[in-house]
């Protein structure tokens, strides 16, 4: 699951990183409101904890513009601004939930959990590709009906793909699945997990089109 944590100060958005990180979010900051409206047009992330006090621009109009691209993009409010009429005006803006500061982290695990679950029910709950079957709800894959274990960011990357199977995902997409800006990745990393994943469910499974990424196919009908 990636997130996009829009927050101004730096000493929180650091801590929440490092916490979301160990709940297994790729996590990327960004500190002014333009900066989060570009990112989201050009690499959307799958939630958006938003702050409202920005240094350039209210969080509300951050919300309005992204809400006029990306209208089912789940947006957590984490905000000072614990007032009842502030709270009515960021969900009306079009927040799917508002968190006053300070909180507890548990909580903010709890409110991310349910968005998840909220975007589950719009998609289909398993994925279904040949013989794989990706369960969402419960983090599973299973292969012609034989359980698989895999490691947390094979998984994603598995995820991912079949998410947009009969695509191609390039390498940048995929890795912004995986890992947080900045953070520090091998080179050869992806190929690593690809390799990985071809072993775990066969060498046809993933195409590699080059200088591009990777896709599966989808089945034919």
């Amino acid at each position: 699951m990636h997130i996009l944590l829009v927050e101004d100060d730096m000493a929180l958005a650091s801590s929440l990183q490092q916490a979301l990180k160990k709940q297994h979010y790729a996590v990327n900051i960004t500190a002014s409101g333009m900066a989060a409206v570009d990112t989201i047009n050009t690499d959307t992330p799958d939630i958006v904890i938003l702050d409202l006090g920005l240094p350039d621009m209210d969080g509300l109009e951050v919300m309005s513009r992204v809400r006029k691209g990306h209208p089912t993009l789940p947006v957590l409010v984490l905000t000072a601004r614990d007032h009842l009429d502030d709270r009515i005006a960021g969900l009306d803006g079009g927040a799917d939930d508002y968190l006053p500061k300070p909180f507890a982290m548990a909580e903010l695990f709890a409110r991310l959990r349910v968005l998840e679950r909220r975007q589950t029910t719009a998609k289909t709950a398993k994925i279904v590709v040949g013989p794989i079957t990706l369960d969402i709800n419960h983090d599973s894959v299973e292969v012609n009906g034989r359980e698989l274990d895999l490691p947390r960011q094979e998984y994603r990357l598995l995820k991912s793909l079949l998410e947009n199977a009969g695509r191609v995902q390039t390498r940048n997409a995929l890795e912004a699945r995986l890992y947080s800006w900045g953070e520090e990745v091998a080179s050869n990393a992806l190929e690593v997990h690809i390799h990985h994943l071809r072993k775990k469910l066969g060498a046809d499974l993933i195409t590699t089109v080059r200088g591009v990424g990777y896709k599966i196919d989808a089945p034919a009908h």
